[in-house]
């Protein structure tokens, strides 16, 4: 059985081409994901990701529930409304999910988790939070619409209640702001500027129709691949897994290892891990020549052999980029092997364009 979130009915009438993904039926384009891209990249388009599952958590030690569960460290968060982005590990520190999370006090944070690993997610915090005395709750009754683009932030203010602009107008980047039954965070996952809008379930759909009538364009999945991978935003379970530590994921960075008395979930096996010497890394990739590069084709280089996690066409950039784990002394070139033969890639750091702009 696959889901359907509250705006599959304007999918449809939006002639959106439905796939399953994650056990959701949601819309792959809604007629050229080239244009769907440029849209954002230059204008502003929209995306349903509803799908994701919000988790509100109250009462209780939730600073120490969070501390211990992820790796990045949420006592950094001062200012109510604050974001920050981080992996949940297993106790062999791979990597449960990746996750934004937001505090608005010390008695209410919110979560946002990914549609693929919700249910684990979900069992995994509930595992833990009793210790705390920390309540976990779904939040299946919101909606969530991605505005994105350089003029996301214009077009939807056209479109939001009143009092939902006034909370957003001052928002920084990666802040988010309570406004009743609604909630708007600066946030997103194309490298672009925007808003990612939490409402009740019953207002989605007139939102999504103002949005529109406001000039942001509706854009689906394929659209939100290209975009977040030019902009070297990792993808779960392709760019990192369980398998997977944070070191050679590209997501070190997201790591706190101060304060050093901080015992999170997987620390210990992080730690070793990078005592040892962490023996791969996560790159970008740039083919020469013509092709497409794809996720699972193998990385040839004179360090040694490495496979890229994700791979596309680049509609900026008009090369094929990727995203590789290959060992980490590697040089400045490499060669990707497609369809039996070797093609010459340049490596590269794995952010390709932000904001627009070609890094």
């Amino acid at each position: 059985m696959t889901n359907k979130t509250v705006l599959f009915d304007k999918h449809v009438e939006y002639k959106g081409k439905i796939v399953d993904f994650a056990g959701w039926q949601m819309p792959v384009n809604y007629g050229s994901q080239i244009d769907e891209h440029h849209q954002v990249r230059n204008d502003a388009g929209m995306f349903d990701v509803s799908h994701m599952v919000i988790i509100d958590l109250k009462d209780g030690d939730i600073k120490g529930l969070l501390q211990y569960l992820l790796a990045n460290d949420v006592a950094r968060l001062k200012d109510s409304g604050k974001a920050l982005y981080s992996c949940m590990l297993n106790e062999n520190g791979g990597v449960i999910d990746d996750l934004i999370v937001y505090y608005m006090s010390d008695e209410w944070y919110r979560v946002v988790v990914n549609a693929g690993t919700a249910a684990k997610d979900l069992a995994w915090i509930n595992q833990h939070a009793g210790a705390f005395n920390v309540d976990v709750n779904e939040r299946d009754d919101l909606a969530m619409i991605a505005v994105q683009g350089p003029k996301a932030r214009e077009k939807a203010f056209e479109a939001l209640p009143v009092d939902v602009v006034e909370a957003a107008s001052p928002l920084k980047r990666f802040f988010g702001a309570d406004c009743g039954e609604w909630f708007v965070g600066r946030t997103g996952y194309t490298g672009e500027d925007g808003f990612e809008i939490m409402m009740p379930v019953s207002e989605a759909p007139a939102l999504w129709d103002k949005l529109a009538a406001a000039g942001v364009k509706p854009c689906g999945l394929g659209a939100r691949d290209t975009l977040r991978l030019e902009a070297g935003m990792n993808l779960y379970g392709s760019d990192m897994t369980e398998e997977t530590s944070p070191l050679i994921s590209g997501l070190g960075w997201t790591i706190a290892w101060s304060p050093e008395d901080r015992d999170f979930i997987g620390r210990s096996v992080l730690e070793k891990e990078k005592a040892e010497g962490v023996k791969q890394k996560l790159v970008g990739l740039i083919l020469e020549g013509r092709g497409v590069l794809r996720g699972h084709q193998k990385v040839v280089s004179a360090a040694g052999e490495g496979e890229i996690t994700s791979g596309t066409f680049s509609p900026s950039l008009q090369k094929s980029i990727a995203l590789a784990r290959v060992p980490a002394d590697i040089g400045e070139t490499c060669q990707v092997e497609i369809r039996g033969k070797l093609l010459d890639a340049a490596v590269v750091k794995p952010v390709f364009v932000r904001d627009g702009k070609a890094v």
